[in-house]
């Protein structure tokens, strides 16, 4: 079923008959944070070893089994898994048809349109799709306001508008930095301006995504600051190098694209999944510096990159940053950077 935006807040607090939730988007500290909430609410905990089981795109072949379990010690189970794509699709119909009591909650990245899983969801009267973007102006705002409001911190409207212009890229990160905010004010505190600008610092609102953006248009230093972040919030590097894949391959698209004739605007707006809006001029300026076969050998690095984290026992964070930085080193040469 379709859930309206208003009434996301609601639906995360309490699922009801709900069996398969799907959270996709550009903003994956929201979906981290939605689902969170989903398994606190259903499983009260989000460590409880008999109601939550939490899954990779590796596991996927056990994720039937474990949606169809019934928990020893009675409530409802919850199986949360992560890096999903549209090839879950068939199995999250099985699950649909065969009445499997579990709550499913499903991680994506950014799903088109045209996504089968979306779609599927979109129809089923207990299943659900939400997507999860990074907010800005007013929303971001009221994000902050209630967040500062509810440890009972007040925030001038100065304060506020820089913070807006701050955050915003990632609301795992966003939240942390409230949560410093909040820290720095005290109980019944207010923020001012310059409360606002000593306390948050200069990694505010850096993602994921700001790594691989940054690093596909030679932005060395702001890659490697975003990945630092994006590490200490938690993403693997196995993760980090997947979705650099990702990127890749929709920059690869958009190359093709432009070789066959558009101009990389076109291409940029052509090129699916659509990318965010606050993301094509540095997705334009990353067109211009990587011709097709710099990145055919750029993703065949990736991977084996990745299988080296998997298979060599070499450290594989160390692994995913070097490879995303050498990234970055090369389109800061194409850019005339280095």
């Amino acid at each position: 079923m379709q859930l309206p935006t208003q009434q996301v807040g609601v639906f995360l607090a309490d699922p009801g008959a709900c069996r398969v939730v799907l959270l996709y988007g550009e903003d994956s500290g929201m979906i981290s944070e939605r689902a969170e909430t989903l398994v606190r609410s259903v499983a009260g905990s989000l460590d409880d070893p008999f109601l939550v089981v939490e899954l990779t795109r590796d596991d996927l072949d056990r994720l039937h089994d474990e949606a169809a379990s019934l928990p020893l010690t009675g409530g409802r189970r919850v199986v949360r898994l992560r890096e999903a794509t549209d090839s879950v699709t068939s199995v999250v119909q099985v699950i649909l048809r065969s009445r499997a009591p579990a709550l499913v909650v499903i991680e994506g990245g950014g799903m088109p349109a045209r996504s089968r899983l979306r779609a599927l969801l979109d129809a089923a009267p207990d299943g659900v799709a939400i997507g999860c973007y990074p907010e800005q102006g007013r929303t971001l705002q009221a994000t902050i306001r209630a967040r500062l409001q509810a440890a009972g911190v007040g925030v001038d409207a100065d304060a506020l508008g820089w913070l807006s212009t701050q955050l915003g890229g990632d609301q795992a990160s966003t939240f942390a930095e409230l949560e410093k905010l909040i820290l720095y004010a005290g109980p019944d505190g207010r923020v001012d301006l310059g409360a606002a600008m000593a306390s948050v610092g200069d990694l505010a609102g850096l993602s994921l995504d700001d790594a691989l953006f940054a690093a596909t248009e030679g932005d060395v230093a702001m890659a490697d600051r975003a990945l630092a972040l994006a590490s200490a919030e938690g993403v693997t590097p196995v993760g980090i190098l997947r979705a650099a894949l990702m990127h890749l391959q929709r920059l690869y698209r958009a190359r093709l694209l432009v070789d066959s004739g558009m101009t990389t605007a076109e291409a940029t707006k052509a090129v699916r999944p659509p990318i965010f809006f606050r993301r094509t001029a540095a997705f334009t300026r990353a067109l211009g510096l990587w011709p097709a076969p710099a990145l055919r050998a750029a993703m065949a690095g990736l991977s084996r990159a990745e299988r080296n984290c998997k298979r060599t026992g070499a450290p594989a964070e160390v692994l995913s940053q070097s490879t995303l930085l050498t990234l970055a080193r090369r389109a800061a040469r194409a850019g005339g950077r280095d």
